[in-house]
């Protein structure tokens, strides 16, 4: 994932929203709650049912840049 790819993800980190806790941009919810929630076997909609707040396009981009980090740091240790 190149620096400009990284820039677009709708993550934020600001040291005065949630002491510098990673969050979907214009939320107070902390990105790891997706994944959380997707590991805790819920599905996406039921995460986005209880955080309306995020937009599944942003939640789904969260998502495929994790998934593409993992796959090049398997790739390239």
């Amino acid at each position: 994932m190149t620096v400009a790819q990284r820039q677009a993800l709708p993550i934020r980190i600001d040291p005065d929203i949630l002491g510098g806790t990673p969050v979907f941009a214009g939320t107070r919810v902390p990105v790891r709650t997706v994944f959380d929630y997707l590991a805790d076997g819920c599905s996406l909609e039921e995460f986005l049912e209880n955080f309306p707040s995020v937009q599944m396009e942003d939640a789904v981009a969260v998502l495929e840049a994790g998934g593409e980090s993992l796959i090049e740091q398997a790739l390239h240790p």
